[in-house]
This record gives structure tokens, C-alpha cells and sequence, in this order.
């Protein structure tokens, strides 16, 4: 039997990855959380990547969005990178730490996935 990882265990190790390699890196939780109270709380906009972060030396921001092995963008995740790629920000889907590490290093602004 083949063990695929999860996607929670891809995204942390991705985040321990970046953080360990100098970026400051968090995770962005999208659409709306219920309070004990009743209220309703608005995250980010659907579709947001799962993290978000800089690079120290430039201040550039950059958004991973996190799939397992063979995991595909939803429409959602495909109109924010549509939306994302005419700005000068790092953007990419990464199914594994080095992935992540490779797209954030180099600067990337990869939207191959999109379809």
C-alpha cells in the first residue's frame, strides 16, 4: 500500500521548511467560523491560498496554496491565482517543503497548476 500524506502534515512541514530557511510564514484559514456567542466571523475570502508570508531580505509577500500529491486547485483557488499572477508577488502550489522552499527562494510566481 502506497501512503500519500496528508495535506495538514504537507502544510506544517511546509511551514517548519519556511520558517527554518528565514521567512516569516502563516496560515490563512478562509470563509466564516461561528463564535460560542452565535456571531459570525469572516476569515479570508475563499479561495485564499492556505499560507501567506515574506521574505526578510525583500519584504515581498508570497502565498502557497498546499496540495497533496494529487490534489487539484478548486475554481475558488484557481480565480485568486488567476487574480494573483498580474501582481508582482510570490505565488505557487506546493506539494512538498522543497517545492514551497524553491518557489519562495526563487521569487516564483507559478500558476501552471492552473487550469
Amino acid at each position: 500500500m502506497i501512503y500519500i500524506e496528508s495535506e495538514h502534515k504537507i502544510q506544517t512541514d511546509i511551514m517548519l521548511a519556511l520558517s527554518k530557511n528565514g521567512f516569516t510564514v502563516f496560515r490563512s484559514n478562509a470563509g466564516k467560523i461561528r463564535t460560542e456567542s452565535g456571531q459570525t466571523i469572516m476569515l479570508f475570502p475563499r479561495g485564499t491560498p492556505d499560507l501567506c508570508g515574506f521574505v526578510h531580505k525583500t519584504g515581498q509577500m508570497f502565498f502557497i496554496e498546499v496540495k497533496k500529491e494529487n490534489g487539484r486547485l478548486r475554481p475558488d483557488q484557481i480565480k485568486f491565482a488567476k487574480f494573483i499572477a498580474q501582481f508582482p508577488v510570490i505565488y505557487g502550489v506546493a506539494r512538498s517543503p522543497e517545492e514551497a522552499l524553491m518557489i519562495v527562494q526563487q521569487g516564483l510566481n507559478r500558476t501552471e497548476d492552473v487550469r
